[in-house]
């Protein structure tokens, strides 16, 4: 679920280092503290993890096998200069979560594990039949909450929206929040559907079609 990005807000606040590099194991220690940080307030993850009280803890773990098992094997994990902020992208043909990461994130959620897998299974089916053809995920983004509105959000997805265009591709995100949805819709998403399961709070499932790129025009 890509989140935790919103749109810049005009003068409020020193403008933040947005040079990006590429994240390594060696990280996670880091990001999955930002990205817990980053969504604690989501609704999707607040419907899936109603205590307050564990829900920073159990996002911990859960990004925690998201980055080890999922994104920075299979696809590309960038981060910003003072990690305040992370992007999650898998490259066409790596979008689906292999069996062990779905049982290590499924111990996560504890007794909502089966509202958890409930609404995983829908996301995945959607998603192999929204989009067929070949295209990036973007997986996650989390920005610290004092960061967010600053444009890191933006900046983070830079590089992968860059290649989308260079390689004539889509991108594809879930989007579980307005606010994230508005965003990426001045991006250039286009919202495809939107997405409840057993009275979850809505998922909106968004792609993104290549712009035509400097070199082609």
């Amino acid at each position: 679920m890509a989140d935790g990005a919103v749109a810049p807000r005009p003068g409020s606040g020193p403008i933040p280092d947005t040079r990006l590099h590429q994240a390594t194991i060696g990280d996670i220690g880091r990001l999955k503290e930002v990205l817990a940080d980053a969504f604690h307030e989501d609704p999707v993850f607040g419907w899936l993890i109603p205590d307050a009280r564990r829900r920073r803890a159990r996002l911990r773990r859960f990004f925690a096998v998201e980055l080890r098992h999922v994104s920075l094997p299979r696809g590309q994990v960038w981060t910003t200069a003072e990690q305040t902020g992370v992007a999650m992208t898998l490259p066409p043909g790596s979008w689906r979560v292999p069996p062990r990461a779905t049982l290590l994130e499924g111990r996560c959620f504890g007794a909502r594990l089966g509202r958890a897998a409930r609404l995983g299974f829908a996301m995945e089916w959607h998603h192999a039949r929204q989009v067929r053809r070949p295209h990036h995920y973007i997986r996650d983004v989390g920005v610290l909450p004092e960061m967010q509105g600053l444009g890191l959000g933006s900046a983070l997805m830079g590089p992968t929206l860059e290649r989308c265009d260079r390689q004539g591709l889509s991108a594809y995100l879930e989007a579980s929040s307005e606010r994230s949805a508005a965003l990426y819709a001045r991006l250039g998403f286009r919202v495809l559907r939107e997405l409840r399961v057993g009275g979850s709070p809505p998922l909106w499932l968004m792609l993104r079609p290549p712009l035509p790129s400097e070199a082609s025009t």
